[in-house]
């Protein structure tokens, strides 16, 4: 009985509970029905069926009895009711005019009484929206809207970091080459809501770029006002090819960093990383010159060096944004960051981090003139005792002049390119000028197979006039020859 008296409403049970205030007398203190019809205002007849469904259903008899077709038409049959919701579902949808008077013929022929266009009208608004989502605008639609969200909540300092890339709308002046939008790469505390790391270049998003990015925030910074560091428990980024290589993998599996993705098309839970690239926009970018929104005017001509962007963004960062107090936690960034005296998980030494983090590791086998790799050639005295064996090279892509070499984990050597000892060549450039070097040289090799061709062609008219010409005569008598000789 509690059950079924726990699925009233509190109204049904209000009521309920009224009527058995008036049956109460009779029930209790045997007082006669038709006295109680005249104190209470209700008619004998009410008052029997009440003490009927007391004493069938107890208390819960006493609510009152909804109809059992309650929510439905009792002129609209259910196949009618299922006919005008499918008709209205379909994509693209059609106009309640339209539908109305094919639900009306198909009535009529199966003898069935016509829906009238107002009955028709009230179904069709009746379909939820839900399900009119689904059917005419797609899933993606519906999960966006409709779709339960479960976001992740950090529960202190570095216990989640975002991570996501940004084509920011303002032009930046280039060095022999046209003005330039750039790429801004953020990792944020979910936290604190403070930015632990950024990184800006004119290059797509790659993972160099994202190891950079990474090398900021887990390393102390110099800005004695820019304190959050640390390595994190989680990374959650989206899916694309630079957050999910081998080598953050790996970077990962070695700092001990969790690394989780959202789902392909669905950004869940990373409100927080747009919001403040919103907020860049809003309060940093707006007031810049060169800044060039899509679809507007831009702001004055661009007069800003990527650097210049650099150092004005990490002011911002600083002076405004990590001082300002946040609507969502009701305190700034860094005091939420460094509440309780947190102290943030480093790594052992930034030479390490940076081993980890920007270099890349071939295998190479040392040869008795060093080295060879990327067509350069590397030595070091070191060398010497391991000719012929396999080590592991790590190196930084931007800089080539030098290579670090290990074999089984033991650090070896800094094997130096002696062409580019001294000064810093990115691999960029030696791709290029390998390329270069390679076009040349198949340049002079057509040029010297036109000329072989040319000549191997004057050689065969040659032939061919000689072959033309008579025999000449010898002049010198033929000598003799004896058959004992």
């Amino acid at each position: 009985m509690d059950v079924l008296l726990s699925n009233l409403t509190s109204d049904e049970r209000e009521l309920a509970l009224k009527r058995f205030r008036v049956l109460k007398p009779f029930l209790e203190d045997g007082e006669a029905l038709p006295s109680i019809a005249v104190t209470s205002g209700q008619s004998l007849r009410n008052l029997r069926r009440w003490v009927r469904r007391y004493r069938a259903e107890g208390l819960v008899g006493l609510s009152r009895k909804g109809r059992c077709d309650g929510g439905k038409h009792r002129v609209l049959t259910t196949e009618l009711a299922h006919l005008i919701e499918g008709l209205a579902l379909q994509k693209p949808p059609l106009t309640i005019a339209v539908i109305h008077r094919q639900v009306r013929k198909v009535a009529i022929d199966g003898g069935l009484l016509p829906p009238s266009y107002s009955l028709v009208y009230q179904t069709v608004r009746g379909i939820p929206d839900a399900l009119r989502t689904l059917a005419q605008d797609g899933s993606k639609a519906y999960s966006q809207t409709f779709d339960l969200v479960h976001r992740r909540e950090a529960d202190g300092p570095n216990s989640i970091w975002q991570a996501d890339h940004c084509l920011l709308d303002i032009l930046l002046v280039r060095e022999g080459e046209p003005p330039a939008k750039p790429w801004l790469t953020i990792v944020l505390d979910d936290y604190s809501r403070a930015v632990a790391g950024y990184f800006l270049t004119f290059n797509a998003p790659s993972s160099l770029n994202t190891s950079l990015a990474l090398r900021q925030p887990i390393w102390r910074k110099e800005n004695p006002h820019w304190h959050i560091c640390g390595i994190p428990d989680v990374l959650y980024t989206d899916n694309g090819s630079d957050f999910t290589s081998l080598h953050q993998e790996q970077v990962a599996a070695d700092l001990k960093i969790r690394l989780i993705f959202s789902l392909p098309g669905q950004p869940r839970g990373r409100g927080r990383i747009e919001r403040f690239f919103q907020t860049v926009q809003e309060m940093f970018l707006c007031e810049l010159p060169g800044y060039s929104p899509e679809g507007g005017a831009m702001r004055g001509k661009p007069t800003l060096t990527l650097r210049d962007l650099s150092e004005c963004f990490g002011r911002f960062l600083c002076e405004t944004y990590h001082v300002r107090v946040q609507n969502e936690t009701g305190t700034t960034p860094n005091d939420r960051w460094g509440a309780n005296g947190f102290l943030p998980r480093l790594a052992d030494s930034l030479e390490q981090l940076d081993l980890l983090l920007i270099t890349v590791v071939r295998s190479r086998k040392v040869h008795p003139d060093g080295i060879h790799f990327l067509g350069m050639r590397y030595i070091d005295p070191n060398l010497a005792a391991y000719v012929g064996e396999s080590v592991i090279l790590r190196y930084d892509p931007r800089d080539v002049a030098e290579v670090r070499v290990f074999q089984q984990d033991r650090f070896l050597c800094r094997a130096v390119c002696q062409e580019l000892a001294g000064e810093t060549v990115p691999l960029r450039d030696v791709l290029q000028a390998r390329n270069r070097r390679r076009r040349e040289l198949k340049q002079t090799l057509a040029d010297r197979q036109r000329v072989v061709d040319t000549l191997l062609q004057v050689r065969r008219w040659n032939m061919e006039d000689a072959k033309d010409e008579p025999p000449v005569a010898s002049a010198l008598p033929s000598l003799k020859r004896y058959i004992n000789e």
